[in-house]
């Protein structure tokens, strides 16, 4: 069956648990493409030309468990302005979308440039202080020595970068569902996230 889901939105909103969880439960495919830019990024410091690290990537590089530290995703969310970056992530991205079982993406700019006709598009959100607090406590729960104030002005340099870009901007889709997940348990969001796609697919 192939059936894309688009699933769109700013840092520590929630996209990504929600997005493997959807994929499970339909026994679709997954990709968080942020990891596609984190690669990118990690190659660029370690001193790799953005754009040539970004046409060299291969998907091993998805797999270091490095990609997860504060400096790699500063470096991946400089790395993703530069809109020849994004150029050659798209390929990747759209490949993958197109296989045949279905396939869950999530990332910025999924349902407005690399799948604008993913079949259910969703875009999920919170409000930064909820954003900052959950990123603050996955840091500190990973022994990371961090301060929450250090945390909130990162993730509103980020959605300020994100959203101000000239190339794919942080925007929902036109027919993308908002998801506000301030409010919501992670299970909750989850199970809004299936009803909606579910109702899509009926």
């Amino acid at each position: 069956m192939s059936f894309t889901v688009a699933i769109d939105g700013p840092a520590a909103a929630g996209k990504g648990t929600i997005s493997k969880a959807v994929a499970a439960h339909f026994g679709f495919a997954h990709l968080d493409t942020g990891l596609l830019y984190r690669a990118v990024g990690a190659k660029v410091l370690a001193g790799a030309s953005p754009i040539e690290a970004a046409r060299a990537l291969d998907p091993v590089d998805l797999e270091d468990d490095s990609l997860r530290t504060p400096a790699v995703a500063q470096a991946a969310s400089e790395v993703a302005v530069i809109a020849q970056v994004r150029d050659a992530l798209v390929d990747f991205q759209r490949n993958f979308a197109a296989r045949g079982q279905g396939a869950v993406l999530d990332g910025r700019d999924i349902g407005t440039v690399v799948c604008p006709l993913a079949d259910a598009k969703l875009f999920v959100t919170a409000s930064p202080e909820r954003r900052a607090t959950r990123r603050f406590d996955e840091l500190v729960a990973k022994g990371m020595d961090v301060a929450l104030d250090d945390v909130i002005a990162d993730v509103k340099e980020r959605d300020a970068r994100d959203r101000n870009r000239a190339a794919s901007p942080l925007v929902p889709a036109d027919d993308a569902y908002m998801l506000d997940t301030s409010d919501l348990t992670i299970d909750q969001a989850i199970a809004a996230a299936i009803a909606i796609i579910a109702d899509r697919m009926s």
